[in-house]
């Protein structure tokens, strides 16, 4: 096929009919960054920026016809999460839900989709010099090959979806997937967390979803894929937003899985004010969660110096570095912290008093949980990424290069801003200049 330009830059793709495959080479303006200065501190060693690829190109070179005005917004988004996909510089992302953002309209917030056609991917990567080349893309799917949407599923539990401009309401979607992390499994599958659910999804090596994992109660229907009731009731109280974004595999097949935040429980109110949000181990050969961990956030000024809302602390991360040992991302927008966790049998509260919506007061509101006898999962910080020159905001994805190098990728909104702004006159996406980066950070002390 011809190539299509794209401003100065120029972008290729080449797609066989019916097969979910895109290879964009992405052409780049940006620099490496100098390893210079003290070698017993941690620093930015590379930085490759994605270039602007037209989300319409993209999207409809996956599955034509799903796009018909991508509103002048670009790929972006597959920050949400990065793993490595073997060969050295490459890796596999995922997206989340698509362009989306906030508008007030009568003194209340209305969520926007002004791409509703875009249909979460899985995008591999290849980071090359200053540049990040888009490999392959894979759509996600419904059983019958439909793409899934990143439309809210359920009319009264997720936010209703609304127009760019916030004026005409949109048709919520139960087959609609808000993914976050990603995990590619030994037989070339893929395991996927998603924050509608919140959902644990394995989905095929060519996209389709096999199986939606759901909180037991959920009552999701109208799916066009197999949904199982199988994650703990109590993730029925996640925040809006907020649900599973970080996901690992531990050597022994085992995955886990963070929820963002702290539950809203008893209500939200609790939930911003509390400092405890959870992990769960999911076994998929059992099908099942077989364990679940109390994680307590730092205080947020800890995480983040510039920030005093407690409600801004997020986990966006979490990397397998050994047996039972993880890394935790403590995040805000502008800073975050990685935590070394271990993951042990007296930590489980899975099925206690702590894992109910009946205890009073909850693990939410508890003040100390580990005065009252909660094992919550200890840590000890590893880097504070805020203080590293060169690292950008917003990282929610974190891999592992080597013993001492970490990969960094950031989630930049599609070029999108909250409020009537974002768009112009005409419709056209004021971009924010927020690019996607891989940015490598050397740890002198290792992992």
């Amino acid at each position: 096929m011809s190539p299509h330009a794209v401003g100065r830059r120029r972008v290729h793709r080449s797609v066989a009919a019916g097969v979910p495959l895109a290879v964009l080479a992405a052409l780049v303006v940006s620099g490496t960054a100098s390893a210079a200065g003290d070698p017993s501190q941690p620093r930015v060693t590379r930085t490759a920026t994605l270039a602007d690829i037209p989300l319409g190109v993209f999207s409809n070179a996956l599955l034509p016809g799903t796009v018909a005005d991508d509103r002048g917004v670009d790929l972006g988004g597959i920050g949400s999460d990065i793993y490595p996909a073997g060969r050295k510089g490459e890796f596999w992302t995922v997206t989340d839900r698509g362009p989306n953002g906030q508008i007030k309209v009568d003194g209340k917030k209305r969520r926007t989709f002004p791409v509703p056609g875009f249909d979460p991917a899985i995008v591999k990567i290849r980071v090359s010099g200053d540049t990040v080349q888009v490999l392959e893309a894979i759509p996600i799917t419904t059983s019958s090959g439909k793409p899934v949407t990143g439309l809210p599923n359920q009319a009264g539990r997720d936010e209703a979806p609304y127009s760019y401009d916030a004026q005409t309401p949109l048709t919520y979607n139960a087959n609609g997937v808000d993914t976050e992390g990603i995990v590619r499994a030994e037989d070339g599958t893929f395991w996927l967390v998603d924050e509608y659910g919140p959902s644990l999804i394995h989905v095929s090596a060519r996209g389709k979803v096999l199986t939606r994992y759901v909180p037991k109660g959920l009552n999701l229907t109208g799916t066009d894929y197999p949904v199982v009731e199988a994650l703990p009731a109590i993730l029925l109280h996640r925040k809006i937003n907020r649900g599973f974004e970080g996901l690992t595999q531990l050597p022994g097949g085992d995955l886990v899985m963070a929820l963002q935040s702290p539950l809203s429980l008893p209500d939200g109110d609790a939930g911003d004010a509390s400092r405890t949000t959870r992990l769960l181990r999911f076994s998929p050969k059992k099908r099942a969660v077989t364990a679940e961990y109390a994680y307590r956030f730092d205080p947020v000024n800890v995480v983040d110096p510039s920030e005093d809302d407690t409600s801004e602390l997020k986990i966006s991360s979490v990397v397998a570095v050994g047996h039972d040992r993880l890394l935790v991302e403590e995040r805000t927008d502008k800073a975050a912290r990685l935590q070394l966790v271990k993951l042990t049998r007296d930590a489980d509260i899975l099925g206690d008093a702590w894992d109910t919506d009946t205890t009073s007061p909850s693990l939410e509101q508890v003040d100390d949980p580990a005065a009252v006898g909660v094992p919550v999962l200890r840590k000890r910080l590893v880097v504070d990424l805020g203080t590293v020159e060169g690292v950008p905001g917003k990282i929610e994805g974190v891999a592992r290069v080597d013993h001492d190098t970490l990969a960094l990728i950031n989630d930049n909104d599609f070029g999108m801003t909250d409020g009537a702004g974002a768009f112009d006159a005409q419709g056209r996406l004021v971009d924010s200049g927020i690019e996607t980066t891989v940015t490598y950070v050397r740890l002198p002390r290792g992992i």
